[in-house]
């Protein structure tokens, strides 16, 4: 399913905590005039640009350190690195039951003009950046809880503040490709052969990176027990048995885990 917003749809959810991260702004007298002048630049963005989000929610099983999805009818392996150390051991696939389930799969963007319309005025350009990050980010919430509400519906009666959402009280979880949980950036080509980002106009680089650089991806998984964890340092045992599972050389699984070999 492919969803557009406006970007005044999409503000109230931004978490303005990572945008004064990246300006690396910790006086809160700065953080409010910086923040004004951001929604200032968005307000004159309105109606110039839009965020997309696409999603599918499927019939999934866990399978050791795998979720097996169905893909119209046929079983469609997606391999997950597990923990190598800490209690338990954690890896996604365990908050995904071994016999009938179902977790989503996501991709968020936005209109790639607010990465390349602005190289004349350079903070502009880097406002628009940094923003169009923030967006993505914003849509992806947005859309989540859509699909916790609406669209899966487990979460029917949810009325959480903005204050709770950006602490995630909600049920389940949302990781991202290429964060602690997820860490390894080519699992884009799978999802994206589940997707097709070119839907919503993210195109993958070699390594699996998305452009628009303002795009997010990742799962959605439902357990009331699910949780974030870091998958930490992966072995050479490991490295191995999870490129069997993606079905791809060892050195290839090596440099697209290059930043967690051990």
């Amino acid at each position: 399913m492919i969803r557009s917003y406006d970007i005044s749809q999409v503000v109230p959810y931004i978490n303005w905590a990572y945008f004064f991260f990246a300006w690396q702004l910790k006086d809160p007298a700065e953080q409010q005039r910086m923040r004004a002048e951001a929604e200032d630049l968005l307000r004159r963005l309105e109606g110039r640009y839009q965020t997309h989000a696409l999603f599918r929610i499927v019939d999934a099983h866990g399978d050791g350190d795998n979720i097996v999805v169905d893909r119209d009818g046929t079983p469609f392996v997606l391999p997950l690195l597990r923990q190598q150390s800490g209690s338990p051991c954690l890896c996604l696939s365990d908050f995904v039951h071994p016999v009938t389930d179902r977790i989503g799969l996501f991709a968020t963007s936005t209109d790639s003009g607010m990465e390349t319309d602005f190289d004349k005025d350079p903070y502009d350009k880097m406002m628009a950046q940094l923003l169009a990050d923030r967006l993505a980010e914003a849509t992806a919430e947005l859309m989540h809880l859509e699909v916790r509400r609406h669209d899966w519906g487990y979460a029917k009666d949810e009325q959480l503040t903005m204050e709770e959402l950006h602490l995630e009280r909600f049920q389940g979880i949302r990781p991202a490709v290429g964060y602690p949980s997820l860490p390894d950036a080519s699992l884009n080509f799978l999802l994206d052969d589940l997707l097709d980002m070119k839907q919503i106009g993210i195109r993958l680089t070699e390594n699996g990176a998305m452009r628009p650089h303002a795009s997010v991806s990742g799962l959605m998984i439902a357990h009331p027990q699910a949780r974030y964890f870091a998958v930490g340092k992966v072995g050479e045992d490991q490295l191995r048995d999870y490129a069997c599972r993606r079905g791809i050389p060892v050195e290839m699984g090596r440099k697209f885990l290059a930043g967690n070999l051990a």
